[in-house]
């Protein structure tokens, strides 16, 4: 199977005039509410990110009660119970943990995953555990990038450049956040979202009550706060104070926070008190107040409003993002700063005082000059409250709000439900030799040549239409039925599959899935072609070449092989070879399915692949032809398991994606095909004239529907004014190319629709008076009884 491999993607480009009516808003199972999967830290832990996802999870809740948030808390050993509003604890050392909320996450119909994401919160090689998360779900990732670095690692560089193609945006809280994206990493600028660090909304303190409780009274406070760590460069700011105690003695420096957890299990309290054996040494011991505790938020705020002075004495001029820097400017406190980038941007335009460097005599000569002119002080207080209202949670949160909304907009969508996709599409894919395999955007790629399964399925769509379509078609069959005639090897009993644009072969034998496929466009067309002359030419070229259905072993090409011999039957009831094939199929597939089913996977293999449902289409049909109803039983059976484990949550069709294809039990989202839709439109169609069920019209109109829009990115795949089809959903929106492919699988999937759905709806059409052309030949013999299925 072939995919392409552009890797830019766009937005809705069907713009069609005509509103859609005839795809029912109940049948794509569309919620009114959208939920949120909010991941990272969570309270009780005690770390910036607990405390910023909290936060971010109750202000949203509060601006927008519309919305529903799931918490799925990170969880470290000996973490504390979480409360109710946590709906789920990830293990972060536990890669199953990851894969176990992608799977809850994904059955709770979410509308959008928001990540918070800082490496050291996550298991794994630079937090690469988080991937096993990202990777399987399907509703848009939100990432929070707390820490974007400028020179990673190959290992976090590997995680950034995964996550930014999961990721329908990427939220940072720096503009040099957004530019390290765009330049190191590459990602686009419409990806990358700036919100800056929410911070409190509280009323300017200009002298708090607590100094009266805690006995400072009219002191000077200078304070630093947060978890300690050598990152604070509070070594820094202690060798400040002996040049300040000269002039102001009563000078009192509260360093408020406990030392990190991380430090604490690796050293213990060591660095602490190294801090507090330098602060003897200097002889300012007396001028320091250590509040060696975790506070939470609302405790933080009032120490915060203690301070005269906020001292960031950071020595990692590249961090992003301070909460408590951002914290103290809402507050209106004079902030004094090294030029780390979330101070640069945070305090530009006089909003605080910029430091030229972590420098001991800088920090001394600032703080003086604000103890010493406190006009110039409160000056310097309004500057950065007025500042801080900008950054307030009421206003963030509705940003969030907006950004979750935009990516969980559901349009509907533009292309009405049952027109038919223009021919135009599919014929501007050919020239004089066939069908080109791939294109750019629409533009036909002539570097990857031809195949013979483009022009196989290409032979299907032209008998596929009414006779009077076929007749004004004919040319086009005519190059289709030359190509596979050409492609015949003798030699080696096959066809072959891939052609270059010099019409040179490039190999001798195609994959058993393109014989297996061409062989059932041989007996569709026998079945199907209005002409007399192309029947009996591709009844000749079926029979010649049906003899390499004996050495196949690809369930795919038994299933395909199955369904040209069905077709060919049609034509030629006593077709011996047709027959054999049908039977020896039928028992194969049969076996297969008891032999690989186990409890919660009642399939044919360990996998879901490509073409999925042809498996259970083949049986389903092998057993009305026989007939057995035993074989349309297990038939029916497969295909209802496969359509509901391809039904999300809110009721729209997820086909297995691309990468889940070779990987035992995995079932990951991305990228979805066209041509699973119409593998399952075509089965449903099987199943539908077998039983008469209602159920199966439902499951097709659900898959069809995917083409219009109804889908993980609520994003239209097929244009029914142009006729052209993207490659694939990804997880980021559409693959703008429209190869052949793609082209077909919505064209053929409209043509089922069409004549075994719509039937009554569209009898009226000039095209459908005398078409014929149902997915089962009129020679089939009767419906087996029908079955609760």
């Amino acid at each position: 199977m072939k995919h392409d491999s552009e890797g830019r993607f766009f937005r809705n480009v069907c713009e069609n005039d005509v509103p859609v009516s005839d795809v029912p808003l109940a049948a794509s199972g569309i919620e009114t509410t959208a939920r949120v999967a909010l991941i990272g830290c969570f309270r009780p832990r005690r770390c910036g990110i607990a405390t910023f996802t909290a936060d971010t999870h109750d202000h949203l809740r509060a601006v927008r009660p519309d919305l529903a948030i799931d918490v799925y808390a990170m969880c470290g050993e000996g973490d504390q119970a979480l409360g109710a509003e946590v709906a789920r604890t990830i293990r972060e050392q536990e890669a199953a943990s990851y894969r176990a909320a992608a799977e809850a996450i994904n059955d709770s119909g979410a509308s959008a995953i928001w990540l918070q994401h800082e490496f050291g919160i996550f298991g794994g090689v630079a937090g690469d555990m988080v991937l096993e998360l990202v990777d399987r779900v399907a509703a848009p990732l939100i990432v929070t990038l707390h820490t974007v670095l400028a020179e990673p690692n190959p290992d976090q560089r590997r995680v950034m450049e995964r996550l930014i193609a999961r990721a329908s945006k990427l939220v940072v809280m720096s503009d040099f956040g957004r530019e390290i994206l765009r330049d190191v990493y590459g990602a686009s600028s419409d990806q990358i979202v700036h919100i800056e660090h929410g911070t409190p909304d509280r009323p300017f303190v200009d002298v708090t009550p607590l100094r009266e409780t805690l006995g400072i009274a009219d002191r000077p406070v200078l304070s630093t706060f947060g978890l300690i760590g050598p990152g604070k460069g509070l070594e820094t700011a202690i060798r400040a104070l002996p040049a300040i105690t000269a002039q102001y003695p009563d000078i009192l420096y509260r360093i408020v926070g406990a030392t990190h957890p991380n430090l604490v299990a690796a050293e213990g309290e060591a660095y602490r008190q190294s801090l507090e054996r330098l602060a003897e040494s200097l002889g300012v011991a007396d001028n320091i107040a250590w509040e060696n505790r975790f506070l939470d938020t609302g405790e933080l705020l009032d120490q915060i409003e203690l301070c005269d002075i906020y001292l960031a004495p950071y020595p990692n001029l590249q961090q992003i993002t301070s909460g408590t820097l951002a914290y103290a400017v809402a507050l209106g406190r004079a902030v004094v700063s090294t030029p780390f980038v979330h101070a640069r941007e945070l305090l530009a335009d006089d909003v605080g005082i910029l430091l030229p460097g972590a420098d001991s005599e800088a920090i001394a000569e600032a703080v003086l000059l604000l103890l010493a002119v406190p006009e110039e002080r409160r000056a310097l207080q309004r500057r950065a409250y007025a500042r801080g209202r900008r950054t307030a949670w009421t206003v963030v949160a509705q940003t969030c709000g907006a950004l979750v909304d935009g990516v969980t907009r559901r349009d509907r969508p533009t292309a009405r439900g049952r027109a038919a996709p223009a021919l135009e599409g599919a014929w501007s894919l050919c020239d004089e030799v066939g069908m080109f395999q791939h294109c750019n955007h629409f533009v036909p790629d002539r570097a990857h040549g031809y195949c013979i399964d483009d022009n196989a399925r290409a032979l299907m769509l032209v008998h596929s239409l009414p006779p009077r379509a076929q007749e004004e078609a004919a040319s086009h069959a005519q190059t289709f039925a030359s190509f596979i005639q050409h492609g015949w090897n003798a030699e080696r009993g096959r066809f072959r599959n891939f052609m270059g644009y010099d019409r040179r072969w490039l190999e001798d034998a195609g994959s058993e899935d393109s014989n297996g496929r061409t062989l059932w466009a041989l007996g569709h067309a026998a079945a199907h072609a209005a002409a007399p002359a192309m029947r009996d030419w591709a009844a000749s070229w079926f029979d010649r070449s049906a003899a390499m259905f004996e050495q196949f072993e690809n369930p795919r090409a038994i299933a395909f092989a199955m369904l040209g011999a069905d077709d060919r039957l049609g034509h030629d009831p006593g077709n011996a070879q047709a027959r054999a094939i049908v039977e020896r199929g039928a028992a194969f597939l049969s076996a297969l399915w008891k032999a690989e089913r186990r409890p919660g996977w009642d399939w044919f293999e360990a996998d879901l692949a490509y073409d999925n449902a042809r498996l259970a289409e083949a049986l389903i049909r092998a057993g009305r032809r026989l007939p057995s109803v035993p074989l349309v039983e297990t038939g029916l059976d497969a295909l209802a398991w496969l359509t509901s484990y391809q039904t999300a949550p809110d009721g729209h069709f997820r086909p297995v994606g691309s990468e889940s294809f070779g990987k035992p039990g995995e079932s990951l989202p991305f990228d979805q095909q066209p041509l699973e839709a119409w593998a399952t439109i075509a089965a449903c169609a099987a199943a539908s004239a077998a039983t008469g069920n209602a159920l199966w019209s439902t499951h097709a109109e659900t898959a069809y529907a995917w083409f219009l829009g109804r889908n993980d990115r609520h994003l239209p795949l097929g244009d029914v004014r142009t006729g052209r089809c993207f490659d694939g959903l990804t997880p980021r929106g559409v693959n703008r190319n429209s190869g052949a492919e793609s082209v077909l699988a919505f064209h053929l999937a409209y043509r089922t629709m069409a004549d075994m759905f719509w039937r009554e709806a569209i009898a009226d059409s000039p095209d459908w008076r005398s078409a014929g052309t149902g997915p089962l030949p009129a020679a089939a013999p009767a419906p087996a009884p029908a079955l609760a299925h």
